[in-house]
């Protein structure tokens, strides 16, 4: 490390600004990238994301401080970039959880959707709880049936779930115990599912903008810009971040995508072949406890779905 360097944890991203923590001295600068830039083979179109540890020179005369270097990351979580000259954009760096945000209405999360978060952190080695919000708008039996068979679906695939209501309160102190045990988190998911209305019942004196569901589209809109890392105030981060379409397997083999469904993989060595892909093959167990329902049929037709359409399972 250069002398006039300090070692910093990226709080926020803009994409040409850096808002870092100095871990030294806990003050918080904006910081830009600079022509010194170590960063060998990144392809990504963010070279910093929320979450990293970064170097940076603190330049003399009131300029802004550079980054020159990031530390190696643990985990990511990344999606396929929109941008066609780079092949990935990082959502956020260095996790202990990801806490998936769904509702089952206003808007409607999908099954292919959550799949796709799933075999992502699963791929980069980020354990996931799913939160399913909005509890309180579920008094139907229509959706209390969808509740039950989301829950049903992800906690036979090993998931744990949490329901979650901002307004009546339910779920939060159960939300709050698992951030508080993991250390830095992630809350992500599609634009309208509540994610900083949940962080502004965790941190009230945030007061993060929230936005309504389109009426029309029954879709949320967005509110959140750019991925941001907070304080929580019994200890660790929480990283908000923008309302996410779709996910693409990115950076991953189409024959090892089995490999990330955890229900499949522990019954792999009881397939007949050692590579089975679980389509075709004789004697295979995954396709034996999707007949049993010991495997939920969603997910079983989520994988098939995911590996006929590998190449096209980009970001949208």
């Amino acid at each position: 490390m250069e002398l006039n360097s300090a070692k910093g944890l990226v709080m926020r991203s803009t994409g040409s600004w850096y808002e870092v923590l100095d871990l030294q001295t806990n003050e918080v600068h904006s910081c830009r990238p600079g022509g010194r830039l170590r960063l060998s083979g990144d392809r990504s179109t963010n070279p910093f994301a929320v979450g990293d540890v970064v170097e940076f020179i603190r330049e003399p005369q009131g300029e802004p401080p550079t980054l020159i270097a990031r530390d190696e990351r643990r985990n990511a979580i990344i999606r396929r970039s929109v941008n066609l000259s780079k092949a990935t954009h990082v959502v956020a760096a260095n996790l202990d959880r990801a806490f998936l945000i769904v509702t089952v209405d206003s808007p409607a999360t999908s099954f292919g959707f959550i799949d796709r978060f799933l075999v992502t952190a699963e791929a980069y080695g980020v354990p996931t709880t799913i939160v399913i919000n909005k509890i309180d708008c579920c008094e139907t039996a229509e959706l209390k049936a969808k509740v039950e068979e989301l829950e049903a679906v992800y906690q036979s695939a090993g998931y744990s779930c949490l329901r979650t209501s901002a307004i009546t309160s339910e779920g939060l102190k159960a939300l709050k115990e698992a951030m508080a045990a993991s250390g830095v988190n992630l809350l992500s998911g599609h634009s309208g599912v509540g994610k900083s209305t949940l962080i502004n019942a965790l941190v009230p004196q945030l007061e993060l903008k929230t936005g309504e569901v389109s009426t029309s589209h029954r879709k949320g809109k967005h509110t959140t810009t750019f991925a941001e890392m907070f304080h929580l105030p019994n200890g660790g981060f929480i990283i908000d971040t923008p309302g996410i379409k779709g996910f693409g397997i990115v950076e991953l083999n189409r024959d090892s995508l089995h490999h990330y469904f955890p229900e499949f993989f522990e019954r792999l060595p009881a397939c007949k072949f050692h590579n089975c892909l679980h389509r075709s093959e004789p004697n295979c167990a995954v396709r034996a406890a999707v007949e049993s329902g010991e495997i939920a049929l969603e997910r079983y037709e989520n994988y098939l779905d995911l590996y006929e359409n590998f190449d096209e399972a980009g970001y949208r």
